[in-house]
């Protein structure tokens, strides 16, 4: 039986030549989009309104000045609607708008996959929390 790595997408489409340009603004985009902290706001966020501590504690260990900047470029990027109250103390509300709701549906399996996947990449030494036995 062969077996071929040839992956069939749409994506090139938009790259006959298989090369995935350097100037495209794509890239900047997924930059915003698959950072380390842009993913887990955008999965927090997937389903759900969330206030900001409550998406600060959903994405555990980013720090305010990550979050702000996070959620500026993903709002910038029209996929997180802001949305801040005129009460006091003051409310303010994220959300997904309906691209970051696409996108979200994406990112999901992906990381799923990652969570289901993590152990046996990394190795139990490697696993976040373990010294890797060291005393």
């Amino acid at each position: 039986m062969e077996v071929s790595n040839q992956v069939v997408s749409p994506l090139w489409e938009h790259f006959p030549d298989r090369v995935l340009p350097q100037a495209c603004p794509s890239r900047v985009v997924l930059d915003h989009v698959t950072s380390k902290w842009g993913v887990l706001v955008l999965v927090a966020l997937a389903g759900e309104t969330l206030r900001w501590g409550e998406l600060r504690r959903r994405a555990e260990g980013i720090s305010e000045k990550m979050l702000a900047q996070t959620l500026r470029t993903l709002e910038r990027d029209g996929l997180v609607h802001r949305d801040a109250h005129p009460v006091i103390p003051p409310r303010v509300d994220y959300s997904l708008t309906a691209r970051g709701r696409e996108l979200a549906a994406l990112l999901l399996p992906l990381v799923e996959w990652t969570v289901v996947h993590a152990g046996e990449i990394l190795g139990p030494a490697r696993l976040p929390g373990n010294d890797g036995g060291a005393s």
